[in-house]
């Protein structure tokens, strides 16, 4: 049976690979706070026309937002940008490529923070198939950061390994809380609900970004509004990213989605060898096969 979910994740995967590869031409002008809060600002006001034309046009009823809809939205939005940052701070470390590998666990821990939260179950074969994509996807990136799968488990319990860990534990927190919000929603269906959720979540992210940066960063503010001509590419690309992500969290589990997202790394690879003619090593190939592996048997059986 065709599912909506399937379609909005991959797009939402394929948008956030384009607004990823739009952000790393701003590195050049901006610092990796600025940087970062570009998908924030210039995907807020258009998220909020998103809104606005649902219901001048589309017809769809907007939701009463209650407290603690704010209060999940907010929370969603703080771990989200919290999750930025620890990704961040991983690179300081000199084998940061522990850490980012077990920043790839988030898939696991959405499964887990879902089931506690909100009560969203998995079948037995899409935790097999989550299983084999995490395989995969440490193997992949321990393929990337040149370092053994012995020295992955041996490292556990440092300090890159550990912020890893809670990088994970951010994106799968912020993920639960934006389903959560959406799902306290009432309204005609998923469309609103995920729209209102998006935009108000972007206008606090918005907020908070730009305090920091106010505060710690004063001259990124003025950078960020200067080069606004490819700030506005990538607030385009990230904000139809997010429609589709924050679509398919709203019909489906977020394991699910971010399960099948991870199809995001096989693009990727495949952009790399098509168009820039770069070499896949055996150990690349092993893990990109493992995370096909896993999609297939998500969207087969799961």
């Amino acid at each position: 049976m065709f599912e909506l979910w399937i379609p909005l994740t991959i797009a939402a995967a394929f948008f956030q690979n384009l607004r990823s590869a739009l952000q790393k031409h701003l590195k050049s002008r901006l610092s990796t706070a600025g940087a970062t809060y570009v998908r924030f600002l210039y995907a807020a006001p258009f998220a909020v026309l998103y809104v606005w034309g649902l219901n001048r046009f589309g017809g769809f009823a907007v939701p009463e937002i209650t407290a603690r809809f704010l209060l999940y939205c907010f929370l969603g939005g703080f771990f989200q940008v919290m999750f930025t940052f620890t990704l961040i701070w991983l690179f300081s470390f000199r084998n940061f490529a522990v850490g980012t590998t077990y920043s790839k666990t988030e898939t696991v821990q959405i499964a887990i923070l879902g089931f506690l939260f909100l009560g969203d179950t998995l079948s037995l074969a899409a935790a097999a198939a989550i299983g084999v994509s995490l395989v995969g996807l440490m193997v992949l990136s321990a393929a990337q950061g040149r370092i053994t799968l012995r020295r992955l488990f041996t490292s556990l319990g440092e300090k890159p390994a550990l912020a890893g860990l809670a990088s994970g534990a951010f994106m799968g927190v912020s993920v639960v809380f934006y389903r959560g919000g959406a799902l306290l929603l009432g309204g005609e269906g998923f469309v609103m609900q995920a729209a209102l959720t998006l935009a108000v979540s972007l206008l606090m992210q918005t907020a908070i970004m730009g305090a920091y940066l106010a505060v710690r960063e004063p001259a990124q503010v003025r950078a960020v509004i200067r080069h606004w001509r490819p700030s506005l590419s990538v607030g385009i690309a990230g904000v139809l990213a997010s429609i589709g992500w924050f679509s398919a969290f709203t019909l489906q589990s977020g394991a699910y989605v971010r399960a099948l997202g991870q199809v995001e790394l096989i693009f990727t690879f495949i952009a790399s060898a098509v168009f820039f003619g770069e070499k896949i090593n055996r150990m690349e190939g092993a893990g990109i096969l493992l995370v096909g592996a896993g999609i297939v048997i998500l969207l087969v059986a799961g």
